[in-house]
């Protein structure tokens, strides 16, 4: 069903459109706007659960409108109730505001900031920080009554365990920023989670009584997997943006593994693919699942746009030798360098005679096998290879001039289980 407006039709073609207030197209349709979303700096990361709204942001943003994005290193001070079953930890001031540093440099990848619709970042506590509790009570608590907000979903769900008065008041805050945000930089939008509507629309009451203005709200829906997996987690735990916490290789392959009921799904949400290429991706999977192009195409479009073609060309090759369709030999020092992380690692002494090194000593050095005497067994059955090369009892040293990029030498024992040495 259309929504009356190109940008909003976009959006419910991608699933990404949950629901809206009355008036939007309209308000889309008068001219450029200024959106905002808020991100809280509760871990020194975001995650892949978080890009959802961060593609609403930019998908505004390609419909020329502005975008702001709000790092919430006042309110992260509080917690948001919503979703949350249980009061959340509070955390110091030092590493909130290292956490919105680093989630505004990951954000500052999607959004462009030049041009007539350049992004903006905001921080909320640049104003709630010298806020006093006097003021605050003034200017925004008397505007809602205690009936009001006892109604909303993230509050409701907790009385029966309890809600602190920290995190009762975290909506007035929430809405505070929103009208902040209209006096300081005209933002009439605020975009989020679907969970986030009863917030969201807190600010829509407060501009309307304060500043007798109308203002919007669309959201997002909250993403889970086939299976009703959470999205964003991998067996690992959460998939992040931070290299740190989730190597490029992982990220890779956790959109690698898309299940064929979600990536169809995902491409719509996470990519800017046409209609068209994103219809015969659909067929792909539908006639041809055993090749994964669209899960290709996803792992493709998302790993270059977060870590760049250089990490992009290294995990596509670490791929390829893990899965067997690779030669270790065209692996770089670099891609190599990266692989120690994804595979059991060790580094061992160069030999005094520069004879090469003994597979054997490969094989339990990366802990593939517990003794020389489980290795010998293993390379008598056929079962390890170094560098591609299978290996045998009677040809099983790795001579220097065969080592991968100077120093490395890969290990294989039978089809999946990998090892990496570098000598040093």
């Amino acid at each position: 069903m259309s929504q009356q407006h190109p940008l909003l039709d976009e959006l419910a073609w991608r699933g990404l459109l949950f629901q809206h207030t009355d008036g939007l197209a309209a308000h889309l349709a008068a001219g450029q706007i200024t959106a905002y979303c808020g991100f809280d700096p509760t871990a020194p990361s975001l995650h892949v659960g978080n890009l959802v709204p961060v593609m609403g942001l930019v998908h505004l943003q390609r419909a020329g409108h502005r975008p702001i994005a709000l790092v919430g290193g006042g309110t992260g001070m509080i917690g948001d109730p919503s979703g949350k079953s249980a009061e959340r930890s509070l955390q110091s001031l030092d590493v909130i505001e290292a956490n919105a540093r680093s989630i505004g440099a990951q954000l500052e990848r999607f959004l462009d900031f030049s041009g007539p619709a350049a992004a903006r970042m905001a921080n909320n506590v640049d104003w709630l920080g010298s806020l006093g509790l006097l003021e605050f009570l003034r200017t925004t608590g008397k505007h809602f009554t205690v009936n009001y907000m006892l109604a909303k979903d993230s509050v409701k769900s907790r009385l029966e365990d309890g809600i602190s008065y920290t995190e009762f008041t975290y909506m007035l805050l929430q809405a505070h920023d929103y009208a902040e945000l209209y006096r300081r930089l005209g933002v009439t939008l605020q975009v989020g989670g679907s969970d986030q509507w009863g917030n969201m629309t807190a600010g829509l009451e407060l501009i309307r009584r304060t500043e007798g203005r109308e203002s919007h709200v669309l959201t997002f829906p909250l993403v889970t997997t086939a299976s009703g997996q959470k999205f964003g987690k991998s067996e690992a735990g959460a998939v992040y943006l931070d290299p740190a916490r989730t190597s490029p290789y992982k990220f890779y392959q956790f959109w690698l593994g898309a299940d064929d009921r979600d990536v169809g799904r995902w491409l719509r949400f996470f990519t800017f693919l046409s209609r068209d290429e994103i219809t015969a991706l659909d067929e792909a999977t539908s006639t041809r699942p055993e090749a994964r192009e669209a899960q290709r195409a996803l792992a493709i479009d998302m790993t270059t746009r977060v870590h760049g073609d250089a990490l992009l060309r290294s995990v596509e090759s670490i791929s390829q030798v893990l899965f067997g369709k690779g030669d270790p030999r065209d692996l770089s020092a670099d891609t190599l360098e990266a692989m120690a992380a994804e595979v059991p690692f060790a580094e061992i002494d160069a030999p005094a005679d520069s004879s090469g090194v003994d597979a054997l000593d490969l094989v339990v050095a990366t802990g593939l096998a517990k003794s020389r005497g489980d290795a010998k067994r293993l390379v008598e059955q056929g079962g390890v290879s170094v560098n591609g090369r299978k290996v045998s009892m009677a040809d099983r040293v790795t001579a220097s001039e065969s080592w991968l990029a100077g120093a490395h030498l890969l290990v294989k024992k039978g089809s999946r289980d990998w090892g990496l040495v570098r000598v040093r």
